[in-house]
């Protein structure tokens, strides 16, 4: 729940409304986005306990289609998807902090830029510093998000029981008036705005080895969060529309905020604090997340070694966290969070639709497989029909940002074949990785993480390590039994 519920209530609403064209059509984007996400994340289930490992889709995809295909996974992942998610996020934490001093028009692009790149900056060193205050991060913050989206429900529900007035745009006749001619591309991209808010509901199997008892706790904790979740996004966007048109609306870059003051007069300072709060976890928790796939991604040989390495003290992977810092700083050069959304949620849905494709083919080719869970097929079916849908009308809407995303996601072949495949590199190659990672293991003071056993790295050293093989969900300084020793 807490990785699910973060920027995206407080920013897709607007990219809905806009492209659905009605309130109607807006409410039953966001029901149906749900239901496809809880069929997308049983397939995952599946998948999650049948391949065990942790990384997620990169993993599924590696086993099932070959290296290649989950190199792009990864590669997309490293340099699109990650970056993007956490931009939006940040952008979203600066609009909201900002909007209030800037009441009668919008915040200035570069305030917005600088204010999520402190953001990012902080959150960075916390991630380094220390696993622990990582994790605290995200339990305290998470109040926050919740905080702001009961009040958004609780006022909602007031303003219903006021009377007929306060729920005109929820009449039948009403909600399905539409401000602009309804197009089938426009309302493939409201689910693709509705789908960035559910974004999330995958992250358990990232860290699939780390769950207790697996088995049973991750269908469990899709039964639990997904449906909760559904009914919170259904009922704020119901809030919403009571304290505003859809013109109010989509006049508003910071929707909670001008909800809270229309209905919370002097007290209208709460919402702003509240979602504040709740993106700046939402980034630290996608900084968490993130690298566990790079060190899964580095631990096949798809991605440097540097990158699966973690602080000799902390056990915290200093080298990933700050690729993603600098690559996601890159991507706030443009402050526009709903191209940076279709951008993302594009490339996102078109590997959810190949990893859910891989659960039919790994029925066909290994039947008899061992699968502790095991859903009918009817399911994944039903979720590739309506990615086709969505991936189809999408590019056709918006040629250009999806278009960038495709070409993005081939440009890793090369690597891929060059960087991977290619395994007689020539000599001076291979000690030019080798000085840079030393330098970065130098600069970063980490090391590969292995069980007990003698290593030698780059460098020539010989270290003895007593760093556990994953190590990333617990350590912390002063856990001398997870510290390594040169």
């Amino acid at each position: 729940i807490c990785n699910i519920i973060g920027s995206g209530i407080f920013v897709s609403p607007k990219g809905v409304l806009e492209n659905a064209s009605s309130v109607g059509l807006a409410l039953i984007v966001w029901i149906i986005t749900g239901v496809i996400t809880a069929i997308g994340a049983l397939c995952y289930a599946e998948l999650g306990v049948t391949i065990p490992k942790s990384g997620g889709d990169y993993s599924y995809v590696k086993d099932i289609f070959g290296g290649l295909a989950g190199f792009l996974r990864l590669w997309i992942a490293v340099l699109v998807i990650y970056p993007t998610n956490q931009a939006v996020i940040a952008l979203t934490f600066s609009n909201y902090v900002l909007q209030p001093l800037f009441p009668t028009c919008f915040p200035p692009e570069n305030g917005l830029r600088l204010l999520a790149g402190l953001c990012l900056l902080l959150l960075t060193w916390v991630n380094c510093a220390s696993v622990r205050w990582a994790t605290r991060v995200q339990d305290m913050f998470t109040g926050g998000k919740l905080l702001a989206l009961i009040l958004i429900i609780i006022m909602g529900i007031v303003q219903i029981c006021k009377g007929m007035s306060e729920y005109y745009w929820l009449e039948p006749a009403n909600a399905f008036e539409p401000f602009q001619d309804y197009d089938v591309g426009l309302i493939a991209l409201a689910f693709l705005q509705g789908s960035f808010a559910y974004g999330g509901w995958n992250f358990l199997n990232y860290v699939t080895e780390e769950l207790v008892d697996p088995y049973v706790n991750l269908p469990r904790a899709i039964f639990i969060s997904i449906p909760l979740v559904t009914f919170v996004y259904v009922f704020a966007n119901i809030a919403y529309v009571t304290a505003m048109s859809p013109q109010e609306l989509l006049a508003s870059n910071a929707v909670a905020v001008t909800f809270g003051e229309k209905l919370l007069g002097v007290m209208s300072w709460i919402m702003p604090i509240s979602v504040a709060l709740s993106t700046f976890g939402g980034v630290n928790g996608s900084l968490f997340t993130s690298s566990r796939l790079f060190f899964a991604g580095a631990r096949e040989g798809h991605l440097p070694r540097l990158l699966a390495m973690i602080h000799v003290r902390r056990c915290t992977p200093i080298p990933a966290l700050l690729f993603t810092c600098i690559s996601t700083l890159l991507m706030l050069c443009t402050s526009d969070m709903y191209t940076l959304i279709n951008y993302v949620g594009f490339i996102n849905y078109l590997f959810y639709g190949v990893t859910v494709a891989g659960q039919i083919v790994l029925r066909i080719k290994q039947p008899d497989m061992h699968r502790p869970i095991k859903i009918s097929l009817v399911w994944p079916v039903i979720y590739l029909l309506f990615w086709a849908f969505l991936l189809i009308f999408s590019l056709y809407s918006e040629p250009v940002v999806c278009g960038i995303g495709l070409a993005i996601m081939l440009t890793g072949v090369p690597v891929y074949f060059l960087g991977v495949y290619w395994d007689n590199k020539p000599q001076c190659f291979n000690t030019f990785v080798d000085k840079i990672t030393c330098l970065g293991q130098k600069f970063c003071v980490v090391v590969y993480p292995a069980e007990e056993e003698k290593n030698e790295d780059c460098c020539g050293e010989e270290m003895e390590m007593k760093t556990e093989t994953a190590p990333l969900s617990g350590a912390d300084e002063g856990e001398t039994s997870k510290s390594a020793d040169y």
